[in-house]
């Protein structure tokens, strides 16, 4: 599919059609958020336990990081409306057992993990399946702007979500509050019902034919083959697990930088939630009203130096500065905004819609591996160097990272140096 192929084959009157399955993926989204402030609250209150807490966030990532390669070429195979509904519908039926183990009193810390899992594992598909679908259904002039938009509409999620949940828990049951998200899913599933998602074909006959009869294993390393054979994209998804690398511990130690470093409490904890998702917001509306740089990987670029210097600045200023620290943290959020949503767009405008449920999840469970593998290293530096440390090393290394990458024709050229493929939309 050339570039000129999917702006044509998108109707002049694509907003109405998008923007009816946008607006259901978030109503799920702020469901979804709900029932993780209510799991994380039960969690906190029955057992008062950081280990439940973290195996809880490692089982949530794991289907995305075993699963997310193999689900990218599943959604690649597959009708990827029927996948995002069924993914939804999993996901409520998950929760409603939930309810169910609230209601008659066996909920337990393992049904919870496998409600986690099973709802990370709907995950793994529906979101590479919804990103794929979005450079189908936009035209391309647009893309950093809906990604711009995709990032406020998170960043105003991360600040109602907290205060709305605890409200709900302060009135209602956990398992009402739980019902919330069974009632968002059913809205997004209507709403994806109604909408028309185009599918990704083959140009020829005989292309159709071979794609019929193309084992799962041929689908799967022909998709790694194109990442590979793609010099800037390969490059730019090393970035992208770098980056994920660095920016993990830095996000799982900011309670320890506000106790330890700044003789903060739960206020200033919460004060600093509430800056971040600020400067996501206001950074989205930007994005989205502006729509980055002609050539979108300088914006991205930009973005993840600017996130760099936010977390210097957090990590450095000396305790009786934590307010002017908060500036770091809102340039974190606001800079993210430039980092994640133009790079995005690229991926969604220039990888072929027939490979995009595949690159996408290979780069995303690259991405989330890193995870719980920075996670072990910056414990123990933390812990024998100090918090501040790992600010220091992962500030510094994001931006040394972004501007080398200024520096490689590949990753500067990402948009016009991609292998030849053979597939359009229908």
């Amino acid at each position: 599919m050339t570039e000129s192929s999917n702006n044509n084959a998108i109707p002049e009157r694509w907003a109405a059609n998008f923007f009816t399955m946008w607006v259901g993926q978030a109503f799920s989204l702020v469901g979804s958020s709900l029932v993780q402030f209510a799991l994380v609250w039960w969690l906190t209150k029955e057992t008062g336990s950081a280990t439940v807490l973290a195996t809880a966030t490692l089982i949530a990532m794991l289907p995305q990081i075993f699963l997310g390669p193999f689900a990218g070429t599943l959604i690649d195979r597959w009708n990827r409306k029927t996948v995002m509904i069924v993914a939804d519908s999993l996901i409520a039926a998950a929760t409603l057992v939930l309810i169910y183990l609230f209601i008659i009193g066996r909920q337990s810390i393992w049904a919870i993990y496998v409600i986690l899992l099973i709802r990370s594992a709907g995950g793994s598909f529906h979101y590479p399946a919804m990103e794929a679908s979005t450079s189908l259904m936009v035209p391309k002039q647009h893309l950093a702007r809906i990604a711009g938009l995709n990032q406020t509409l998170m960043g105003v999620i991360n600040i109602i979500a907290p205060p709305l949940g605890a409200l709900l828990i302060s009135i209602f049951s956990t398992q009402a509050v739980l019902f919330v998200d069974v009632i968002t899913a059913l809205i997004a599933i209507f709403l994806l019902v109604i909408v028309i998602v185009p599918q990704p074909v083959h140009l020829n006959a005989q292309a159709t034919k071979s794609a019929k009869t193309a084992t799962f294993g041929h689908d799967f390393r022909e998709g790694w083959n194109y990442m590979v054979a793609w010099p800037g994209l390969l490059a730019v998804a090393i970035l992208a697990m770098l980056i994920n690398f660095l920016l993990t511990p830095a996000s799982s130690l900011i309670p320890l930088m506000v106790t330890k470093e700044y003789i903060g409490g739960a206020v200033q904890l919460g004060l600093l939630d509430s800056i971040f998702g600020i400067g996501v917001i206001i950074g989205g509306l930007i994005l989205s009203a502006w729509g980055g740089f002609k050539r979108r990987i300088i914006t991205s670029l930009m973005g993840i130096i600017g996130i760099g210097v936010g977390i210097l600045i957090f990590g450095s200023l000396p305790s009786h500065l934590f307010y002017f620290a908060l500036s770091g943290i809102f340039m974190l959020g606001f800079m993210q905004v430039f980092a994640n949503g133009p790079l995005h767009a690229i991926l969604q405008s220039t990888v072929e819609p027939g490979m995009q449920g595949r690159v996408l999840s290979l780069i995303g469970a690259g991405a989330t591996a890193m995870s719980p593998l920075s996670l072990l290293v910056a414990g123990p530096v933390a812990d024998a160097l100090g918090v501040r440390t790992w600010y220091l090393i992962g500030g510094t290394a994001c931006i040394l990272a972004a501007l080398a990458a200024l520096f490689i024709p590949a990753v500067l050229k990402i948009e016009d140096n991609k292998p030849g493929t053979s597939i359009q939309i229908e």
